[in-house]
């Protein structure tokens, strides 16, 4: 139980982290990163305060974080799933000062009956965007889905559908929260034909983007791409190699920060995996005291422990 709990404290703790240095790229280029950053990024204090970053503090998450708070504290509330508490969660966010919000969000939970109705919500902007629409705004927050100790898959593909319809969309977030639930409750991952099984069942357009994920050069996954940077399938790619190839929380945190391009999310993804992966107690302590608002993190662990401790009907 306790290397049960090291790693979903691992999970929380590198999402928000990966979050957090992730604004420090978010959106740039590789010129622009190599300007602004002509000494590197290694810490939350090397963030440069443009007009778009200062909106945050130092060591502050942005919207990905929290929203998977709002899943997070849905579920210790009621002790379990309740899809319409984690809407009325996400409408409640929503309603006041979501800085970084999403474009498919804001349109889903700013429609009048979405608590109501939010599936029927979700796919109405979904068919709006001529099914084209797969931003990667469910997977960002998926990471506490994976924490669960059972219903993985159906939990993920319902929260997900909260906001996020398509196809592509859930089978990313299905295979996020899949591999972290494996990394936390049997102690391993799953494998590239795992990966490849989960996918075919969601949409086979993710497949090639697995693929792009197991080369060792990070620069292959294109994340700077501005016509695909907030793409479901480019953070999954991200995602995933950091899981194939970072050797430390550290060095795959590094590496998709300095990567560019949608780095916020794409780093909250990975490194939610990869502290599933290695372990809370193998993060930095840097980068866990730097994040400001760690007790609302801590509150959250105290609480999904509590739930898998009294083997909570999930």
């Amino acid at each position: 139980m306790t290397n049960i709990i090291d790693k979903i404290k691992g999970t929380i703790y590198g999402q928000a982290i990966g979050d957090a240095l992730g604004l420090a790229t978010e959106g740039m280029a590789e010129e622009e990163i190599s300007q602004k950053y002509p000494n590197g990024i290694t810490h939350y204090s090397d963030i440069f305060q443009d007009r778009h970053r200062r909106r945050w503090k130092i060591g502050d998450w942005t919207d990905d974080t929290d929203m998977m708070l709002c899943i997070a504290n849905a579920v210790i509330k009621d002790k379990g799933v309740n899809l319409t508490t984690i809407a009325q969660n996400f409408k409640d966010w929503a309603m006041g000062e979501p800085m970084g919000i999403g474009q498919t969000t804001y349109k889903v939970l700013n429609l009048a009956d979405y608590v109501e109705k939010p599936f029927d919500v979700s796919k109405l902007i979904w068919e709006m965007s001529y099914r084209k629409g797969a931003a990667n705004g469910a997977l960002m927050r998926t990471s506490i889905v994976g924490t669960f100790p059972k219903a993985v898959e159906e939990c993920a593909v319902n929260i997900c559908k909260l906001t996020h319809y398509d196809p592509r969309c859930v089978g990313s977030c299905v295979i996020v929260s899949e591999l972290i639930h494996s990394l936390i409750y049997k102690d391993f991952g799953l494998s590239y034909h795992d990966i490849f099984d989960i996918a075919m069942k969601y949409d086979k357009r993710i497949i090639g983007f697995i693929d792009l994920s197991l080369s060792p050069d990070i620069r292959t996954l294109e994340l700077q791409d501005q016509k695909s940077m907030g793409y479901t399938l480019r953070c999954l790619s991200a995602a995933l190699w950091a899981y194939w190839h970072a050797r430390s929380f550290e060095d795959g945190l590094l590496a998709i920060v300095r990567a560019g391009g949608d780095a916020d999310t794409n780093a909250a993804v990975a490194c939610a995996i990869l502290g599933a992966k290695f372990g809370y107690d193998a993060i930095p302590e840097k980068y866990k005291e730097g994040l400001i608002y760690r007790k609302e993190l801590d509150q959250v662990i105290t609480g999904v422990a509590n739930i898998i401790n009294a083997q909570a009907n999930l």
